[in-house]
């Protein structure tokens, strides 16, 4: 019986075999690898993973499709809403060190998602996932760029990330209306500690009023918290670099 994609879902099924074997070959899976995979769906990236792996994890929120992926003895399913899954006791569950992260993430919470996973980022060797082609370009985005924000600056100081495939709305079934591409996400070996929610706040309060110079923001926020360090408030969010939001975090942080 053929499964109908469900819209409370984000639900879109790869279809096409050149753009799906792209995908694995930018993923590049090697046996015995601990794999997990975000909503395999009809198991388009599912298939081709576990031949090359022996075995792979998947998490998937759809019960029926749950209920299909668990009669196979290649895969281990985790029938749930990926936001609940601790990535962490995960990893420990498999006896992983690391975790490989894959998807083909549902459009309409692939932010909450790749801040979810904020939390497991210790235990994850890399992430590759399949995303709304303008998230990726926001992801991926320089300073002084339109696509600069706050997507930007919060995962550039934990990933290094790159934009590997552009992937067209005909892959799919049934087509989304947006352009799609896969990003791969590796983790920095040695991130500047931060309090994440100082950080978030920060950065949240910068990009709050973009087009204004920072001191209408970000500069009223700082003297709330007895800032007396030395930062440029005379510039917009989009000129401040990654690595000036990360300083001034954790210079807010020690003051």
């Amino acid at each position: 019986m053929k499964h109908i994609a469900r819209k409370r879902f984000g639900q879109h099924f790869l279809s096409d075999n050149g753009i799906i074997d792209a995908i694995v070959d930018a993923i590049d899976p090697r046996p015995g690898e601990p794999m997990v995979e975000i909503g395999p769906g009809l198991a388009a990236l599912t298939q081709p993973l576990v031949e090359r792996l022996g075995r792979l994890t998947v998490v998937e929120l759809d019960r029926d499709l749950a209920s299909r992926l668990r009669a196979r003895p290649d895969l281990t399913v985790v029938e749930s809403d990926v936001l609940n899954v601790d990535f962490a006791l995960l990893a420990k569950s498999l006896s992983a060190t690391k975790l490989r992260v894959v998807g083909n993430l549902p459009y309409n919470i692939s932010t909450p998602i790749l801040f979810h996973l904020f939390d497991a980022v210790d235990v994850v060797q890399d992430q590759h996932f399949m995303l709304q082609k303008e998230v990726i370009d926001r992801m991926v985005a320089v300073p002084s760029s339109s696509a600069y924000g706050r997507l930007s600056v919060m995962l550039q100081w934990r990933y290094d990330m790159t934009d590997v495939l552009f992937v067209p709305p005909e892959s799919f079934d049934p087509p989304p209306k947006v352009d799609s591409a896969v990003v791969r996400m590796v983790p920095h070996a040695c991130p500047v500690p931060l309090d994440v929610q100082v950080f978030g706040e920060l950065v949240k309060v910068a990009f709050s009023q973009r087009r204004k110079l920072l001191r209408h923001t970000l500069g009223k926020w700082l003297a709330e918290r007895g800032f007396e360090g030395q930062f440029d408030v005379q510039r917009r969010a989009e000129e401040v670099s990654v690595a000036e939001y990360v300083a001034l975090a954790a210079a807010v942080r020690a003051a």
